[in-house]
């Protein structure tokens, strides 16, 4: 079990009126399987608001206040970039980075089996848990308290005021389109590693140059990453 949930409060800067959401949103699926089972751990008090659920919410108000953010700081730009800037704060990287700054991963409650697999440092996890603990502000305090941690959490990103970053796909396919060549293909090669941790392998081939690997957590990571990696040798500078 993660440490006293008092701490990650306090790092969100809100005092839980009902401190089971905020316990639902660090409490990993895998634990709630052996909680409903008996195997292992304590039972929960309560039937309280399933991880999911409060993922699911989460991810919609982060978009929402994200949205309404970049409106307002960027009154001039057109919907394409803002786009592309939403899309890379809301990301799973972006995510990842606040979760880090609040040290959420201290305070997962896990599984045994994911504890030791390394489900504390796992991003996929900590990024999933991000979101729930939005959606438990959400829900206990409301549009404002969610709203007032994410344009604090998030203000760095949003403070750097870098240009709207390029989709690696994209900016590839647009390279090769302009010069009249066929669109760029992506094989997967081979997915390794453990279920909670898998590592994905994908050649990405453009007419007349040579094929160039990349990997993620995803097959579409790993398609992006190959498609900067790509790009870079063509001293193209994209955001992967």
């Amino acid at each position: 079990m993660g440490s006293d949930i008092g701490g990650l409060a306090d790092a969100l800067g809100h005092r839980f009126a009902d401190e089971r959401l905020l316990a639902d949103a660090v409490t990993h699926p895998s634990l709630m399987g052996l909680e409903r089972s008996g195997k292992g751990a304590s039972p929960a008090q309560g039937p309280g608001i399933a991880y999911e659920r409060l993922e699911f919410l989460g991810d919609r108000v982060l978009g929402l206040c994200v949205a309404e953010w970049l409106l307002e700081r960027y009154p001039h730009e057109k919907e394409g970039a803002l786009a592309k800037r939403h899309a890379a704060m809301v990301r799973r990287e972006a995510l990842g980075r606040v979760a880090d700054a609040i040290d959420l991963g201290r305070y997962l409650r896990l599984s045994p089996g994911e504890a030791t697999g390394g489900g504390r440092n796992n991003r996929t996890i900590l990024a999933d848990a991000c979101e729930a603990v939005i959606g438990a502000l959400y829900l206990d305090g409301g549009l404002e308290t969610a709203r007032a941690f994410i344009r604090r959490a998030w203000a760095p990103a949003l403070d750097r005021g870098e240009p709207p970053p390029l989709d690696a796909k994209t900016a590839l396919q647009e390279w090769a389109q302009g010069r009249g060549r066929p669109l760029p293909t992506y094989v997967l090669l081979d997915q390794s590693g453990p279920a909670h941790e898998p590592v994905f392998r994908v050649q990405v081939r453009v007419e007349g140059m040579e094929p160039v690997v990349g990997s993620g957590p995803s097959k579409r990571a790993a398609e992006k990453q190959a498609a900067a990696q790509l790009l870079r040798t063509l001293g193209v500078s994209v955001d992967d």
